[in-house]
């Protein structure tokens, strides 16, 4: 005869789970109600890409067209300029770009005296807290062809000023270099705490078998973050086509539109200047739809190379 279990021993409703840990309940609330407002409430809006989208109208009553703004969209010629742009740009800073915390990480570990590891690790969290508003002034005195130090340096050896920001030659390098500089220390966080989750005795046992700090870099470091690496790599192939708007949009003029104008910048064009909100919601969609495969795809490849995929 089986035995009744105790009530002693039975698992809480998940209810009573809840009220248990209100406290942080509490802490969780606000990011759901974020991801509630902001992500997933305007959804509905999605419809907009096909309608003929009228304001007097709303989005309920406006007239359904179909696919008309995608036909409209894939017919144009700037919007495949755009598009390209867009994945040249982000193609750079993610080869670029993503590499730059992973080796500050790596170096950063290798600092022995702690008080000159935060003084380092401070300087670089700083810029990620200034908004491109700001950085976008300073960037813009600073390169700037007739009062900025680095054209003082140039034509003090002899060259000519470089209109950095209006130059088609130069933007896109400025707009990596920039890109690097304000991200590649918050990047490091990440990794940081994964570089804390290993286990010390590993370096210990290499060193006594003669091992450098190269070598167990090499062989013990990165192999501890391939899982992190790969998750952080999906993350960053997926937002190959997210640009980053403010960065762009407070650097950029027309001088450069040819190489610098992207899909978020092209759709605040169309939707916020022009009016036009239901081809720049098809452009949006499209957008996303591109993310959503490009995620997908890493996360196979991913999967098929060192099972470190996210599912």
């Amino acid at each position: 005869m089986r035995a009744r279990p105790s009530i002693y021993n039975a698992k809480p409703s998940l209810a009573a789970s809840y009220w248990k840990n209100r406290s942080l309940v509490a802490l969780f609330v606000p990011a759901v109600a974020f991801y509630l407002l902001f992500k997933y409430l305007p959804i509905f809006g999605v419809q907009i890409a096909f309608k003929n989208y009228m304001f007097r109208l709303g989005i309920w009553n406006s007239p359904w067209i179909g696919f008309e703004n995608f036909e409209k969209l894939f017919a144009m010629d700037s919007f495949w300029e755009v598009l390209s742009n867009t994945f040249i740009i982000s193609g750079l800073k993610l080869v670029f770009g993503f590499p730059a915390p992973i080796l500050l990480a790596l170096l950063l570990n290798e600092i022995r005296c702690v008080r000159f590891k935060r003084v380092v690790q401070t300087i670089s969290y700083l810029p990620h807290f200034l908004s491109w508003v700001i950085l976008s002034g300073i960037f813009i005195q600073f390169l700037s062809p007739s009062i900025g130090p680095i054209n003082i340096l140039i034509r003090e050896l002899g060259g000519k000023p470089i209109y950095f920001l209006g130059d088609e030659h130069w933007f896109r390098p400025v707009l990596i270099v920039t890109h690097i500089w304000k991200s590649v220390g918050w990047g490091t966080i990440v990794y940081l705490a994964a570089l804390t989750n290993i286990n010390p005795e590993f370096y210990e046992a290499a060193y006594i078998d003669g091992a450098t700090r190269w070598h167990c870099a090499r062989y013990i470091t990165l192999p501890s973050l391939a899982p992190v690496i790969t998750i952080m790599l999906i993350f960053a192939v997926g937002g190959i086509i997210e640009d980053d708007f403010n960065q762009i949009y407070n650097l950029y003029s027309e001088a450069v539109y040819s190489v610098g104008d992207v899909i978020s910048t092209y759709t605040y064009r169309r939707g916020l200047v022009k009016l036009d909100y239901g081809f720049a919601s098809a452009v949006d969609l499209f957008k996303n739809v591109v993310a959503f495969a490009l995620i997908l795809s890493a996360n196979r490849i991913a999967n098929r190379i060192n099972e470190y995929g996210i599912w």
